[in-house]
């Protein structure tokens, strides 16, 4: 099985990094605009498009408000198996640790899907480091 990891850190607080990530229904208004272009939801589940075309169904695990972790299913697609997760950690000077583990299968399609997530990853950075510029 395929796993990949992105980590960076955001010059912004822990619980706004975590309140754009927890907003399951947006992620295309305040995580990664741009790089998901809609979002809907549909009970558990939300309907993703990105920014290539690409439409995902991706089912809601679990949301834990307490470790700042976000855990998604991939339920349709190219995937026999895809478990995703994203978690906010606290860094030095008021920042943040945003981590995305993605564990899928088959394995050859780690080589599409690792520069998506990175892609991911500075959008949002980029995202959220704006977003806490104009508070401050």
């Amino acid at each position: 099985m395929a796993s990949i990891r992105t980590e960076t850190t955001i010059a912004a607080p822990p619980q706004e990094v975590w309140d754009a990530l927890r907003d399951w229904g947006a992620p295309h208004e305040r995580l990664v605009p741009g790089f998901v272009a809609d979002t809907r939801l549909d009970g558990d589940a939300r309907i993703v498009t990105f920014f290539d075309g690409t439409v995902a169904r991706e089912l809601l695990v679990e949301l834990d408000d307490e470790a700042r972790r976000l855990v998604w299913s991939v339920i349709d697609g190219p995937f026999t198996h895809h478990n995703a997760s994203a978690q906010v950690l606290a860094a030095e000077e008021h920042g943040s640790r945003f981590i995305w583990i993605t564990d899928l299968l088959p394995n050859e399609l780690a080589a599409h899907i690792a520069p998506l997530m990175e892609r991911g990853t500075a959008t949002v950075k980029k995202t959220l480091e704006a977003s806490a510029a104009r508070v401050a």
